[in-house]
């Protein structure tokens, strides 16, 4: 079980060229949110395949500010997993995303990317302090910087099925 405190910034990025980047791992991704827990905390289970190989995780999150959250996060097996899942919210999607895991100038970025868009990605960094320097890829767009905002939310995306800016454009 991990426990401890996730630091995390969140950026909205133009999708990139994926071979530019310095990929270290590739995981497709779905990710249920179940109803809240204890003290409101947001609980999710996800379903991780890379290389063929699957494993399942549960995880619960307390949000302290837009950068600090408190997680405790765990593997689970799939009876676990189909236990769990029954509890997913009925106001929010399940999402499905692919996450590049890929280096930089010596730090290690998330990009996650969508099936309905081949425009935008959401690239995230944790951080070891709210206050650390970021040294964004020279390699990739960013749009603009989306930490703390509700809308970008893996939540939020799941259940528009879009970016923000995408219902924007189509006038929603």
């Amino acid at each position: 079980m991990i426990k401890g405190y996730e630091i995390e910034r969140k950026f909205l990025v133009a999708y990139p060229s994926i071979e530019e980047l310095d990929v270290k791992r590739k995981i497709s991704i779905t990710q249920t949110y179940l109803t809240n827990g204890e003290n409101s905390a947001q609980r999710r289970v996800r379903k991780l395949t890379e290389n063929g190989d699957t494993i399942y995780t549960y995880t619960e999150k307390l949000f302290i500010t837009a950068v600090t959250r408190q997680e405790m996060e765990y593997e689970i097996d799939r009876k676990e997993y189909d236990r769990l899942i029954v509890q997913a919210r009925d106001d929010c999607k399940p999402i499905n995303k692919v996450r590049y895991c890929f280096e930089y100038s010596g730090q290690l970025f998330e990009l996650d990317t969508y099936p309905f868009s081949d425009s935008l990605a959401i690239m995230e960094i944790e951080l070891g302090s709210p206050e650390q320097p970021v040294d964004l890829p020279d390699n990739v767009t960013v749009i603009k910087e989306v930490t703390g905002d509700p809308s970008y939310s893996n939540a939020a995306i799941a259940t528009a099925e879009e970016f923000p800016e995408d219902a924007a454009a189509e006038g929603r």
